[in-house]
């Protein structure tokens, strides 16, 4: 099986669904993953693709505390970030983004059952835009709520909460697809069904105990959905 359910007593009938975007929508994360890396070790400080990995999803100040826990205090946050930018915008600038697979056919078959879909994502707008726009994926989308909209970035629960609140529905009756632990974490704070849609690395056990389910690809989301049906 392609999807599995691991707390069907918290299944309700799915009215929304919120989409996180690096990782789930755009395959970008790998980028993220790889920038970072690269990032930090231009800046002077041996990155490792565990400690990029571990950086997904964070909003700047759970971000920046993160790398001065491993770094040290007198890591230069912003210096490390910027270079991350800018070695990622070159990238797009030549290669562009990629859609994860099945996203098309997921929003299509959203759409064709008037399930409203919001993104939930830590990523400025302006960014979201510059990607999403010239794939026409802006479009299937009722709402967008980034970092910059809520008190709190992930790992706490507001940005889903904004997400519910953009489609006029509690959270309970949204399903939510992220692919970190972090954004996870978020999701389940606000009492989504979460489900992981693994991008880099599988969920461990933490993670795994706070799923509503788990996918394999946005696909096998459409085979979730019908079994919740």
């Amino acid at each position: 099986m392609a999807y599995s359910i691991f707390q069907p007593q918290r299944s309700r009938p799915v009215r929304g669904i919120l989409f996180d975007m690096d990782g789930v929508i755009l395959d970008t994360e790998k980028l993220y993953t790889r920038f970072w890396q690269e990032a930090g070790i231009a800046c002077g400080y041996p990155m490792t693709r565990e400690h990029a990995l571990g950086m997904r999803s964070l909003n700047r100040a759970a971000g920046e505390a993160r790398l001065k826990s491993w770094f040290g205090p007198e890591l230069n946050y912003e210096q490390v970030r910027l270079k991350r930018c800018e070695l990622m915008d070159a990238y797009i600038e030549e290669h562009g983004v990629e859609p994860k697979p099945g996203i098309r056919e997921l929003l299509a078959y959203l759409h064709d059952r008037d399930i409203p879909a919001a993104i939930t994502t830590a990523t400025p707008i302006d960014r979201v835009l510059r990607h999403l726009t010239p794939l026409g994926l802006e479009k299937g989308f009722a709402a967008i709520r980034t970092a910059q909209d809520v008190p709190r970035g992930k790992p706490a629960p507001d940005i889903y909460l904004a997400g519910a609140a953009a489609l006029n529905l509690p959270p309970e009756d949204c399903l939510a697809l992220e692919d970190s632990p972090v954004g996870i974490l978020a999701a389940h704070g606000a009492g989504c069904m979460d489900v992981m849609v693994p991008d880099q690395d599988l969920p461990d056990a933490d993670t795994k105990s706070l799923l509503f389910g788990l996918a394999d690809s946005l696909t096998d989301v459409i085979s979730l959905l019908e079994s919740l049906r």
